[in-house]
């Protein structure tokens, strides 16, 4: 289920909530909704309010930090690969199909990052790797470029590595059926003891329609290469113009 789906969902359950809390509220007895209950429930629906919004605050903290890290690590990969270029157009003309495999590795990764099939980092970065190691070096000034385009080949390698696994990362399902959980209980209160006019319906919906909002950016933070939240491909894109210059 996409993340626009999955929001919706979350929209229909909490409105809905808040709509049974109305409907509770005519079918209970008088005593139900005295004073001294209204007290009791309204204070154990502030202390759930807070814990999720302690809950979401931490959601939210961590989603920016994990579209940040991609972003970062995105913006490493597209330095490290020019300068992998440069470094294999230093050694000279037997490094040219190294170039080569290593400007069709990076379209592949543009075509592949931000693309819904989310598919495993090809074996082009490790072949790479192997045609850098197998050139042969005649001055010390190729040894050194064919000593600093391998490191530069297998940090290349293990970036793309290590943002192909974070991209897998999800909120934990259960996490967000609990914090879910938590706020349709707390719109039941609400509707509970809140008189059944428009203007109430209206601004339960509005409540609902905000705290949705809050869980889709969270969820479309989690997902950087997709959706409408994306991390850029600029960066990926100005460094693949660059190879081969």
């Amino acid at each position: 289920m996409g993340n626009l789906a999955t929001s919706a969902v979350i929209l229909a359950v909490l409105f809905g909530g808040a709509l049974l809390g109305l409907r509770l509220r005519e079918a209970l007895p008088g005593h139900h909704l005295a004073d001294d209950s209204k007290n009791i429930v309204l204070l154990g629906a502030g202390l759930v309010v807070t814990m999720s919004a302690l809950v979401l605050g931490l959601l939210v903290n961590s989603a920016q930090m994990a579209f940040d890290t991609q972003r970062a690590e995105l913006m490493q990969l597209s330095g490290k690969i020019v300068w992998l270029d440069r470094v294999l157009a230093s050694y000279g003309p037997d490094a040219q199909p190294a170039r080569e495999r290593l400007k069709g590795a990076t379209r592949r990764a543009l075509e592949t990052l931000w693309s819904e099939r989310n598919a495993r980092p090809a074996s082009t970065t490790g072949d790479l790797y192997a045609e850098i190691q197998a050139l042969r070096p005649a001055t010390d000034a190729q040894r050194m470029a064919q000593a600093t385009a391998a490191g530069l080949a297998n940090d290349i390698g293990q970036t793309r590595w290590l943002m192909y696994e974070q991209r897998q990362g999800r909120l934990p399902r259960a996490l967000l059926v609990g914090l879910v959980a938590w706020l349709t209980g707390v719109f039941i209160a609400f509707g509970l003891f809140s008189p059944r006019n428009p203007t109430v319906v209206v601004s339960l919906l509005v409540s609902a329609l905000s705290v949705t909002g809050a869980i889709f950016l969270i969820l479309e933070m989690y997902s950087p290469y997709g959706g409408l939240i994306q991390v850029t491909n600029e960066p990926l894109q100005a460094a693949l113009e660059q190879l081969g210059r």
